[in-house]
């Protein structure tokens, strides 16, 4: 990925409107048991994921509580992925700094909560972080356009945040294409990821790549997947290689 973590293999590679960047599978720890949350970590790595996912929410921008810093930092050490922080808090500015030294090489940060978005962004690039914006879905694609500069990816959410196991919004994807060539109308195609994160599974992945999103997050579907783990990254990342470069 650019300028994030270790290359993924060149299998991994696909091309969409001329744009070429890995299709990238990328789990939420939030189904996990949380008991064991390392030994987790560590499945999901065997399993092939190219990223970890931790979904931060603070009980107040989302209605629910998950990872403090000090979980994430105890799991660093259980893989050697890339690991990124799903900040869905209201205070990101005040708590960036802290899911950094936890080892989260990005952070995502959503439109929503951020008062000064652009200013958010450089501070958490400031810090040695890769930096990410997050789109509700209610949230135009058009709020996100003058900071496209400063992230390397884009996240569309398919649910509203707050709860895993949420259906897939199908309406976004519109949302995820007005996204994708919005950053190749700017020249950064090569340089910035959509991500998109809400009821990713078999059979909804390829609407979500075919749309243009290259980073897919799944949790629920790779867990219930009676195969195991491997079976279930393998799957959906052949489904969306294939309608990513359709």
């Amino acid at each position: 990925m650019t300028g994030y973590g270790a290359s993924p293999s060149e299998s991994h590679f696909a091309s969409v409107r001329g744009v070429t960047l890995p299709v990238l599978i990328a789990p939420s720890v939030l189904p996990a048991d949380f008991s064991k949350i390392g030994e987790e970590v560590r499945a999901l790595d065997e399993a092939g994921v190219d990223i970890i996912q931790w979904d931060v929410m603070d009980g107040q921008f989302v209605p629910n509580l998950t990872f403090g810093p000090d979980v994430i930092a105890s799991a660093r050490s259980y893989s050697t992925k890339p690991f990124e922080a799903h900040l869905m808090v209201l205070t990101p500015d005040v708590m960036a700094q802290r899911y950094v030294e936890a080892g989260c090489q990005r952070l995502i940060v959503h439109a929503e909560a951020c008062t000064h978005l652009h200013r958010t962004l450089e501070n958490i690039r400031g810090m040695g972080a890769t930096a990410a914006v997050a789109l509700n879905p209610h949230t135009p694609a058009s709020t996100i356009e003058n900071v496209l500069d400063l992230v390397d990816m884009v996240l569309v959410m398919t649910v509203n945040p707050g709860f895993g196991g949420q259906s897939y919004i199908k309406t976004m994807e519109p949302k995820i294409r007005q996204v994708r060539d919005m950053i190749t109308a700017r020249g950064l195609g090569d340089s910035v990821h959509v991500e998109v994160d809400g009821g990713i599974s078999p059979t909804t992945i390829a609407g979500a790549a075919k749309a243009g999103a290259n980073v897919l997050i799944a949790g629920s579907a790779l867990y219930r997947d009676p195969k195991g783990l491997a079976h279930a990254v393998t799957e959906l990342r052949a489904l969306a290689t294939a309608a990513f470069t359709a």
